[in-house]
């Protein structure tokens, strides 16, 4: 159970109140340790599955609590980034796009496993997964870095796609799922 993979998965949960206490009043340097520590959870999002696959450890644990960590992440990240005005006006209908879907497609994904249907992460989700990853960082980079407003728009676009991105996957897992509903 506390393999080298869910011990990674569970770092990233642990870390989620340090980045929300960062975010809380951020300074310049609240920013900048926010972005690194966003970094590493997100370095360490990849190596836990990748070393779970390579040493055969993947585990029923590490399945159910990656996919966890990631939307707590993305979750307290989107909601912070909007109390701190780095998410606002329209952009705020961007994040609740992707704040939806995740919400959505996770009942989804419980309701199908109740039923011994898996629903595999598409091409496009992942694509979804990663503008969504440089939209956060960015934005919160941004504010490490306010002088360079690139980094900001940068960020903003890529929500933007990200939540296009979110509402083509979320489309295309609700249609699927909606075959197995009664």
């Amino acid at each position: 159970m506390l393999t080298l993979p869910n011990l990674l998965t569970l770092s990233r949960i642990f870390a989620v109140p340090i980045l929300v206490l960062l975010l809380w009043h951020p300074s310049r340097l609240d920013y900048a340790l926010c972005f690194g520590l966003y970094v590493l959870m997100a370095v360490t999002d990849y190596f836990d599955g990748y070393v779970a696959r390579a040493q055969g450890a993947v585990s029923k644990l590490g399945i159910f609590l990656d996919p966890i960590a990631d939307k707590i992440m993305v979750a307290a990240v989107i909601v912070m980034l909007i109390v701190t005005g780095d998410i606002v006006g329209s952009a705020v209908i961007a994040a609740l796009i992707i704040l939806i879907r995740e919400i959505a497609v996770s009942g989804l994904r419980e309701f199908l496993a109740d039923l011994r249907v898996s629903m595999p992460v598409s091409q496009l989700a992942k694509w979804k997964t990663t503008f969504q990853l440089i939209s956060l960082g960015a934005l919160i980079l941004a504010g490490a870095l306010p002088k360079w407003p690139l980094i900001a728009e940068v960020g903003l676009f890529s929500l933007w796609a990200a939540a296009m991105l979110t509402l083509i996957t979320g489309w295309d897992y609700l249609r699927a799922g909606i075959q197995h509903m009664d």
